[in-house]
């Protein structure tokens, strides 16, 4: 029995948002906002103009929720994160609002179709992967449940770089998202702040030659300027606020050089300020590049804090409750110079002594790492630190002194103990541990799953873990549902509104209740082709942009994240290769039509996952040109993976790859989402698998691999990967092959040395995890063919996923972390 929806999805919350006035306002903005008669608009203009109308309708709501904050003083939550990973925002506002149908069906009035202006939104450019899109789903949380918020990050004008496949290879291009405009910001220019770079420090005294302050006097200024984008929650609750900073130069032309007639060299501080905000993730891999990417985390931790104290001290009076009235949450490393940033503003510019301004800051920062990779941690070579924020400098010798006096007190901990928790490691070249900093200085670090946490513990953060034991706390990622089901898979929620009613628009937990149909025939019949229709448009997709056809009955294999060798994208490469061989050499069997999918970007200067990205493209041109696989198995590349394209590849999959080493994801978000849409997880218990294992049952979901523990022990035990290789003739073979240049034969030693790093050290344990791997997938050959199985564990997987909610996630962050009502 199932229950009829009641209502669209969902109501209109505001007033005069029927069609016919949307439809008449669409018009004046057309006409007064973007300077265009209905005639001659371009779809462009009309994405404009509807935006508009709908962000009018939003600045209600936004002021009204500000207003709140103000006058209730309600305590407010500030999150730094440099990647906000938000994606096209008009379908998120108009559903979040109710409106999506409204306006749909005034655009269509006026001839336009709302779903062709919406694919003309560009994708915001501010992030790389599930660091920015978690920043942004919580975002999303924090309106939805009520919370007072703030987002800190940098305008990017080109952001994370527009990828291209050409003969195989990334090609990286600017991603030009603003050449539009962006309806949705506001510009702030009266939230301007200046920031500094070099220069050096002064030591103000008394009369009596006492010490008073040091004043900082940066040799180079510029400012940092303001723009903020709505974000509604669901049901338009709450608009909370993302604050984006753009740099520009204080004198943006010198006019003496200009009249000079050096018109290149009179730009020089321009350029110089707005390189800043220009590209997201500057390659590292040289001087220029570092010191690039120090400046832009200092550029938007230094605005972001002063616009927060200028903010608490308009309402408050004093920085001394700063902590009772602001919880600042640090999203990764990245902002860890916003420690001894809040040091520096309390002490020289408000007066605050050193212990209290030290005490105030630990009880404001709170801080989440995303990975255990120590490159990810960052660290800075201490001239380059010194050189660019002298006093910030001063601040981390006088905390880590504060630190180290703590852990002789402490006596427990041994010379080598000592040196790993000092906040300057002085192995080899002296650098700044970025990681260490921000843990001293938040009184709440978190991960981001329950395995996750755990090795924080034992591995990166022991040392300090042993001296601070209270601060460490879990806190596993979540997704939020009204982007990743309601909005990306409109079948399936239509489909589950049909049979278990609306409760689960405003409480994915009810979702569990799909649990008790998927035993039904029937259901499992309707369910199956909501799939079928999200296959036809990833097919559709696949046609149009890169001329390949695809068959929707065969399984849709889907790999889509950053491209890194922990990630093993290489790994499900390698097996295909196998799989490739299996298919021809015994063409008697009943092979499952499969199709891979890969997508992700590359580092710029990460040699071995660029050349992984041509590997993919090299295989896949080999297999989809052999008539002898009888179109059993194909593999797509599908070039610039971003949160759009994830929106239509997620509900289309039947298969989910989570194949991480053990111990090396710290979370996952891409799992949930897959899971939610109907796919079944192929994974090692890395990270939130796990959790997600608990949660969907042991038989709906498919584990293989080595444990985190299993890995641990054959890298410290001598793991001979060549023997192993040698023992598994499908791996051997399959390895030789690429080696030996069968996937490029217009260049044989293309992946000589990719494949020979497998049989030397095999860091990852690719060939490790190889054999349960592919039998795994053989598995999942086998629940295939008896699709009343398969369909009936992707129902489970459905129904069990509501705990994976964002929703949940910021909860626990607001009760458990900063204190603030939910």
């Amino acid at each position: 029995m199932t229950r009829a929806m009641t209502s669209e999805l969902p109501q209109p919350i505001l007033e005069n948002s029927d069609p016919e006035t949307l439809s008449s306002e669409i018009l004046k903005a057309l006409k007064y906002r973007v300077g265009k008669d209905a005639t001659v608009a371009t779809p462009h203009d009309w994405l404009t103009a509807s935006i508009k109308v709908v962000r009018d309708r939003i600045i209600d709501h936004w002021v009204e929720s500000t207003k709140e904050t103000y006058d209730l003083k309600e305590k407010r939550v500030y999150y730094l994160s440099l990647e906000f990973l938000i994606g096209r925002l008009m379908r998120d506002a108009f559903s979040n609002l109710g409106l999506l149908d409204s306006m749909r069906q005034a655009l269509e009035s006026l001839g336009v179709e709302l779903d062709v202006i919406a694919g003309l939104e560009p994708d915001a450019a501010l992030g790389n992967g599930g660091l920015g899109r978690l920043a942004a789903c919580f975002m999303e949380s924090m309106a939805t449940v009520d919370i007072p918020t703030h987002g800190y990050g940098i305008r990017y004008a080109n952001g994370m770089f527009r990828q291209e496949i050409s003969d195989g290879w990334q090609v990286e291009l600017p991603e030009n998202w603003l050449d539009h405009g962006n309806p949705w910001e506001f510009e702030r220019r009266e939230r301007s702040f200046e920031v500094g770079f070099g220069g050096h420090v002064e030591s103000m005294t008394s009369g009596q030659g006492q010490l008073e302050r040091h004043v900082w006097k940066p040799l180079e200024r510029i400012l940092a300027v303001a723009y903020d984008t709505p974000v509604v929650g669901w049901r338009g609750k709450r608009v909370n606020t993302l604050r984006l900073w753009s740099s520009m130069a204080i004198d943006p032309i010198l006019l003496d050089a200009f009249n000079a007639g050096d018109h290149i060299g009179a730009l020089r501080e321009s350029n110089k300020a707005e390189s800043l905000a220009r590209v997201l993730y500057p390659a590292d891999s040289h001087q220029a590049g570092q010191e690039l990417r120090l400046r832009q985390e200092y550029f938007f931790s230094t605005a972001s804090l002063q616009d927060i104290l200028q903010r608490h001290l308009s309402q408050f009076g004093t920085v001394e409750t700063l902590a009772d009235q602001a919880a600042i949450h640090l999203n990764d490393t990245h902002p860890a110079v916003a420690v001894p940033e809040l040091m520096r503003l309390l002490m020289d510019v408000h007066g605050v002594d050193f212990d209290q301004a030290w005490d105030i800051t630990k009880k404001t920062f709170a801080y989440t790492n995303h990975t255990l990779l120590p490159e990810a941690l960052e660290s800075w070579p201490v001239p380059l630190f010194e050189r660019l924020l002298p006093r910030h400098m001063q601040i981390i010798y006088a905390i880590n002194a504060q630190v180290l006096q703590e852990v002789r007190l402490a006596k427990k901990f041994t010379d080598e103990q000592v040196r790993r928790i000092s906040l300057i490691q002085e192995d080899g070249d002296r650098r700044v541990r970025m990681g260490n900093l921000a843990f001293v200085g938040s009184h709440s670090i978190n991960g981001v799953s329950a395995l996750h946490t755990e090795l924080m513990k034992e591995t990166i953060f022991a040392d300090l873990h042993k001296l601070y034991p209270d601060r460490i706390n879990n806190k596993t990622n979540g997704i939020t549902p009204r982007r990743w089901l309601i909005q990306c898979n409109p079948g399936l929620t239509r489909l589950a509104r049909e049979t278990i009613g609306d409760k689960f628009l405003d409480d994915v937990n009810e979702l569990k209740h799909l649990d008790d149909f998927a035993g039904d025939a029937s259901f499992r019949e309707r369910f199956a082709a909501v799939k079928r229709g999200n296959k036809e448009r990833l097919s559709n997709l696949v046609a149009a942009r890169l001329g390949i056809k695809l068959d929707p009955s065969a399984m849709f294999d889907i790999q889509i994240k950053r491209i890194h060798e922990y990630k093993r994208q290489l790994l499900n490469i390698v097996e295909a290769v196998a799989l490739y061989d299996q298919i021809r050499s015994h063409p008697e069997r009943d092979w499952v039509p499969r199709v891979k999918f890969f997508g992700g970007k590359a580092a710029p200067s990460y040699h071995n996952a660029k050349l992984i990205i041509k590997l993919a493209n090299d295989v896949a041109k080999v297999i989809n040109r052999d008539p002898s696989v009888r179109g059993l198995l194909k593999m797509v590349f599908i070039p610039n993976y971003n949160v759009s394209l994830a929106e239509i590849m997620m509900p289309a999959a039947d298969l989910s790859e989570q194949i991480s080493t053990a111990g090396m994801e710290a979370s996952g978000t891409g799992n949930m989402k897959f899971a939610l849409n109907g796919a079944l997880t192929i994974g090692t218990l890395d990270g939130a698998n796990v959790e997600m294992k608990e949660c969907v049952g042991d038989d709906n979901i498919f584990i293989f691999g080595l444990k985190t523990e299993e890995v641990a022990e054959r890298r410290n035990n001598g793991y001979d990967p060549k023997a192993v290789i040698d023992a598994s003739p499908e791996l051997s073979q399959a390895l030789s092959a690429i080696a030996t240049g069968v996937f490029s034969p217009d260049d044989p030693t293309r992946y000589a040395e990719l494949i020979d790093g497998l049989y030397q050290h095999d860091w990852f344990m690719v060939a490790a995890d190889f054999d349960s791997y592919a039998a795994a997938q053989r598995d999942v050959d086998k629940v295939w063919q008896d699709s009343a199985d398969w369909y009936a564990k992707a129902i489970h997987n459905v129904a069990r996923m509501g705990w994976f909610s964002s929703d949940r996630t910021i909860r626990q962050y607001a009760k458990e972390i900063w204190n603030v009502p939910v």
